[in-house]
């Protein structure tokens, strides 16, 4: 991702050391989650990814709901072990 520092690893460690401070396009999505852009477009589509919101004919994404998102994930992943 662009915010990211040089000695960063990649965009997984957007997710550790906190995400930027601006609204999230698809493309930052999948960048984070290493999945296709189609994959985003699926998840929204189906309402199983991070919630999304449109913006004009934009789809965007609050940082702050992408870390609630990524924490249920742990949460459900913990619940099922």
């Amino acid at each position: 991702m662009r915010s990211l520092t040089p000695t960063d690893s990649g965009p997984r460690a957007t997710l550790r050391a906190g995400l930027p401070d601006r609204y999230l396009t698809p493309d930052d999505i999948a960048e984070i989650f290493e999945v296709p852009k189609e994959t985003v477009y699926q998840w929204r589509k189906k309402r199983t990814g991070p919630p999304g919101f449109r913006i004009g004919k934009h789809v965007r994404y609050d940082p702050a709901d992408v870390q609630s998102y990524v924490a249920e994930l742990r949460r459900t992943a913990i619940d099922a072990a």
